[in-house]
């Protein structure tokens, strides 16, 4: 199981990102990972290392949809993999019902239709196919990317619950999860994907890389705290609390300390030593999950991005040696 890392803040200029990135080039982290960026765009920066020579294998997990067609999606998937010479995975999500009504005026038809549309899309475009959708019902049209070498850019699919785990499984190069402790990934979705495949039109099988936030112990931290901070925006969601309560959890989504609390000891956060962290991650890995993001956006909420790459960095010199 490989372990990468999350960019724990949304920086605003791009020099903050350089440490994160040498993380990936100087420890075991195989991949540095980043959600949609809404301050300095997610792609951009990736770019930007690039130019000034730091080339890292890059993930965005996840992309809102509703704020880039297929076809754009696709050619900076593509021109991220092209300016790093260095694999990509591209993730994408529909987001919430309300970000759809701000962004494009109303919820998509069908949240499973997008998306089957979207990555369909996407994916053969990046793998020079002319992709005809004339019937689809939300992303009309025949497209093709300029003809070129393909590059190394896999196609990931943002994944909370049962259905779109099985999408995942059919359409997918990687299933990525957000808020999932190994439990439900081993009785929910990973099930759900196995399903899912018996529908695949080709052998290779979808991955699953798992986003995991997770914080040390340490004088004067309290686990509630940088769990609320990391995950109490998302959780005050109605698709988060759905998928959350189906693994067992249930949060009012109010703000209420109790909410954070539930996260830890449903081991959605891990708090913890570096030791004691990398046995909750044994479990994963138990499970057959192939990557690992390690989340330590509470702590850059919290006490900084500095605080953040320390966590990061201990957490990855103390992993066992071990296999891809």
């Amino acid at each position: 199981m490989r372990l990468s890392i999350l960019l724990p803040f949304g920086p605003v200029r791009p020099e903050q990102v350089v440490p994160f990135a040498n993380l990936v080039n100087w420890t075991c982290a195989d991949r540095l990972w980043q959600g949609h960026g809404m301050l300095l765009d997610s792609h951009h920066l990736i770019n930007w290392l690039a130019g000034i020579g730091i080339r890292v294998p890059s993930g965005f997990g996840v992309t809102l949809m509703p704020l880039r067609s297929p076809y754009q999606a696709a050619i900076e998937a593509r021109s991220v993999a092209l300016s790093t010479g260095r694999s990509v995975v591209a993730g994408f999500g529909p987001g919430g019902l309300q970000a759809q009504r701000s962004f494009l005026g109303g919820p998509y038809a069908s949240q499973l239709g997008a998306c089957r549309e979207y990555v369909r899309t996407v994916r053969g475009l990046l793998h020079g196919e002319t992709v005809e959708n004339d019937g689809g019902d939300h992303f009309p049209g025949v497209s093709r990317l300029l003809e070129y070498k393909q590059a190394p850019v896999s196609v990931g699919l943002g994944v909370l619950r049962e259905k779109m785990a099985a999408l995942a499984g059919e359409l997918a190069d990687v299933a990525i999860t957000w808020l999932g402790s190994a439990s439900y990934l081993d009785g929910i979705l990973m099930p759900a994907m196995r399903k899912g495949a018996e529908e695949r039109q080709w052998d290779k099988p979808a991955t699953v890389t798992a986003i995991v936030p997770v914080a040390l112990s340490g004088p004067g931290r309290k686990a509630e705290d940088l769990a609320g901070a990391s995950c109490g925006t998302h959780i005050q969601a109605p698709h988060y609390q759905a998928a959350l309560k189906r693994a067992g959890i249930a949060v009012s989504g109010d703000g209420d300390p109790g909410d954070a609390v539930k996260l830890v000891d449903g081991g959605v956060f891990l708090y913890g030593t570096a030791a004691e962290i990398h046995e909750r991650l044994e479990e994963y890995r138990a499970i057959g999950v192939d990557e690992v993001v390690l989340n330590a956006t509470g702590v850059g909420l919290v006490e900084g991005p500095r605080a953040a790459a320390q966590d990061l960095l201990e957490i990855l010199e103390a992993a066992p040696a071990q296999g891809g």
